[in-house]
């Protein structure tokens, strides 16, 4: 008896040291985190100037290096008559019943502010080997990841019709969707609808399948469209006619089919495969693009497509999701791939551009990742670990600028990423946190300024149909630029995402991006947003006012007092854990009232209960400094803009 009593003593002591180690380990990771990204700054925005940031976008004082405002967008978004993988991600059908699962947060880290859905297909009476899939949550590298067993399926089993399910949500139940904005048949209604904010940079892509419609097995010639590459170059004419530069997108989340049923990235010979492609493209267009960006998030297109499979072209088996974050697992495999394809393109397009030196980087996406509760610092260091600096080293020699794509913020929470109900959030669920941008240009700079080259913000936007968080979203992002700027941070553009509402990935036509509303059901037709006046306006005076700021915070501020709501694409379980996929409807959400204005954003401590405990045992004995935040609560006159 007494030995089981000993044995009982020691393990519970055992047990209790494995747990104080555990929590001093994790508190000392946050407290090294915490220390990096989240302590408190000072802004150096002057918020009691009439004119709180004066961007130099001014053609005639001769500076070299002026700022600049640009648009953005890509073939998958916006092109007509294009038979790309999106097109048949889109149109595949499940009939097997998928239960919604919690966004996974490794994946979550790389997705850019589109949604992802479990990839499945089947054809109706066919008796075939199809991978079933299998939700595990893995912990680790691979939390949340699907899993795939082999399974035979029945031969002739009819499917419920009410277990129907689609690759991309927002799609099927949209006009034509497959039309996007007609981009390819005519460029013009979009291309003017840029010009006339004033900007003077274009970004467009030119898509790969479209230009190789086949495996150049046998040559280059029985493989290219000549005629696509002839329209391509008509419309870069086009974007030059209205007075634009073109920064030139040779790959955006647009894996040819064919490349697709091979492996694509996961395979040597796609590196021989792209370099083809960008020969053809560069020997026909380079004297007309004055920004190359070869890669568009390349990490998190190899996140999506071959660790996670909710992207078209992926297709990983249970092996390769096990082992996919591993150093010789498909992500590190890919994305070495990827650089090499890059680093070679860098190269061939300095050996032929001759009239010109050209300025060629790519589009790294950026989020800002934080902890919900003390026991997620792990898998938020993970997941930087994997997908902010790892690509960019790998390239740091082959880059003329650092393109930088940033949304917002996650909160990590468990196997997934935690709806805070205090935060503001896009459409798709991205948080809204203009401090993330100034935050991360900082620690960017710091890796990076030994390089000397310049950033450029190549996307940044919110879905927001209402129009009320786009406005300050957009002010509040140009002052956190503006104050790295400040700080010394070289930053030569600014391209915001995008002209009119579009085609974003696996969300469909669900969320709306677009400074510009379009009405499918009549033709395309355009409706421009008062955030489309608000963005020329900045544009064409390089200036963001105080009165501008004050205007756009006051009414997005009203729409909250009022209690108002607005469309929200992300189903969220009842443990506030918010689900991959889109949706094809939306549910409704309250503007949240808080204050995220860049600078203002009180950071929330960690929310796990034994965090809120010691807050609570704590609090009498530590010593806050009370911060009073400005504020902009004058009456305004509000006119229209």
């Amino acid at each position: 008896m007494a030995f089981v009593t000993l044995m009982f003593v020691t393990a519970t002591k055992v047990a209790g040291l494995l747990v104080t180690v555990t929590i001093a380990a994790n508190a000392f990771s946050f407290s090294r985190y915490r220390k990096k990204n989240l302590l408190p700054f000072q802004t150096p925005i002057d918020e009691s100037s009439d004119i709180l940031a004066s961007f130099n976008v001014d053609p005639t004082d001769g500076v070299e290096d002026k700022f600049f405002f640009g648009l953005a967008t890509a073939p998958a978004h916006v092109e007509d008559k294009l038979d790309d993988a999106w097109v048949q991600f889109a149109e595949e059908t499940s009939c097997e019943k998928v239960e919604a699962q919690p966004a996974d947060a490794l994946i979550g880290s790389a997705a850019g502010d589109g949604g992802s859905q479990p990839a499945s297909s089947l054809e109706p009476n066919k008796s075939l080997k199809r991978r079933k899939s299998v939700k595990v949550a893995m912990e680790a590298m691979i939390r949340g990841f699907e899993k795939y067993i082999e399974e035979e399926e029945e031969e002739n089993k009819p499917a419920p019709i009410d277990e129907h399910t689609h690759n991309v949500a927002a799609w099927h139940n949209v006009p034509n969707p497959q039309e996007r904005l007609k981009f390819w048949s005519d460029p013009d209604i979009e291309l003017k609808l840029a010009k006339d904010t004033g900007i003077s940079v274009f970004r467009m892509g030119i898509d790969w399948a479209r230009v190789m419609p086949k495996e150049p097995i046998g040559g280059i010639k029985e493989s290219v469209n000549y005629a696509a590459l002839e329209r391509y170059k008509w419309i870069i004419r086009r974007v030059r006619s209205y007075g634009m530069k073109v920064m030139l997108t040779l790959f955006h989340h647009s894996l040819p089919p064919w490349a697709g049923d091979y492996g694509g990235w996961k395979l040597e010979k796609t590196i021989d495969y792209f370099m083809d492609f960008t020969r053809l493209v560069v020997g026909t267009v380079s004297d007309m693009v004055d920004y190359w960006v070869t890669f568009n998030e390349p990490h998190v297109f190899c996140m999506l497509t071959y660790c996670a499979g909710t992207w078209p072209g992926g297709n990983p088996d249970m092996l390769e999701v096990a082992t996919s974050a591993l150093p010789t697992g498909v992500f590190n495999q890919a994305m070495h791939w990827m650089a090499v394809a890059h680093s070679k393109a860098y190269d061939f397009i300095h050996q032929q551009s001759t009239f010109k030196k050209p300025i060629v980087g790519i589009a790294h996406h950026v989020s800002f990742m934080r902890p919900y509760g003390l026991f997620d610092i792990g898998l938020v260091s993970l997941a930087n670990s994997l997908a902010l600096f790892p690509y960019m080293d790998s390239i740091a020699d082959k880059m003329d600028f650092i393109g930088m794509n940033y949304y917002g913020q996650e909160v990590v929470s468990g196997a997934g990423l935690r709806l805070v109900e205090t935060d503001e959030y896009s459409e798709s669920g991205r948080g809204v946190y203009p401090d993330g941008l100034f935050r991360m240009l900082l620690q960017f700079h710091d890796r990076y300024k030994h390089l000397n080259i310049p950033f450029i913000i190549t996307e940044n936007g919110v879905s927001d149909e209402t129009d009320l968080i786009r406005r300050p979203y957009m002010l509040e992002h140009l002052l956190a630029l503006y104050a790295a700027m400040i700080m010394g941070v070289p930053v030569l553009g600014y391209l915001f995402w995008t002209v009119s509402d579009n085609w974003e990935w696996a969300d469909g036509y669900g969320p709306k991006f677009g400074l510009v509303a379009v009405d499918r059901a009549n033709g395309l037709a355009r409706i421009p947003r008062p955030s489309y006046h608000l963005f020329s306006k900045v544009v064409t005076t390089g200036k963001i006012t105080r009165q501008d700021r004050i205007r756009a915070w006051s009414e997005l501020r009203g729409a909250s007092k009022e209690g108002k709501t607005r469309p929200f694409y992300r189903g969220v379980d009842k443990n506030g854990l918010m689900y991959a996929g889109g949706l094809d409807e939306p549910i409704h959400r309250p503007y949240i009232d808080r204050d995220w204005r860049f600078g203002h954003y009180k950071m929330e401590g960690l929310q796990d209960p034994l965090s809120r405990w010691s807050r609570y045992l704590l609090g009498p004995f530590s010593f806050k400094r009370k911060i009073h935040p400005q504020t902009d609560d004058e009456e305004l006159v509000l006119q229209p803009i």
